[in-house]
């Protein structure tokens, strides 16, 4: 085999070209691109870093809208409760001023009932006490054949009527 015979006589070569394979790879890539893709590392790390503090302060600004939103939800509610209670007790006055003038006027209606019964009681027991006292004269008048006025008839239906 002759390549293994020559192969004292290549090695040296070789393993000079080789080193001077691997010194300018690691020049062109070590110097020439590491630099460049670390810069590129350290910029998107920077903007990683930048958009997290973003993302932070837009989250504190988010929540200090948020809290100031419940506040002022929280006042308006007060607002309103405020506002609901006074159409409440404004409401309720006006219901009961309403329902005092309705009481006065059925009082007043009731009233002017009760006067007209008592007159209309006091007229159907003045025509009751008339009726009984001509009935009486015509029965005293019937019966015994005496003649009583119209006056004592009256006078003994009223005597009747009063001891029951």
């Amino acid at each position: 085999m002759p390549q293994i015979a020559q192969i004292g006589a290549t090695f040296a070569s070789q393993l000079f070209w080789l080193a001077i394979t691997f010194g300018l790879i690691f020049v062109v890539i070590g110097l020439g691109m590491v630099p460049k893709i670390s810069s590129t590392v350290e910029a998107r790390d920077r903007r990683i870093s930048d958009d997290l503090e973003a993302a932070e302060r837009a989250r504190a600004a988010a929540d200090e809208t948020e809290e100031a939103y419940r506040q002022q939800l929280e006042v308006n509610r007060a607002e309103a409760l405020k506002v609901t209670q006074a159409a409440k007790d404004a409401s309720a006055r006006e219901t009961e001023q309403k329902i005092k003038a309705a009481d006065a006027e059925l009082n007043d209606k009731t009233a002017a009932a009760e006067a007209q019964i008592r007159a209309a009681a006091d007229a159907a027991k003045a025509d009751i006490e008339n009726v009984a006292a001509e009935a009486a004269q015509e029965m005293v008048a019937k019966l015994s054949g005496a003649k009583v006025t119209k006056a004592q008839a009256a006078k003994a239906v009223k005597r009747a009527l009063v001891n029951g």
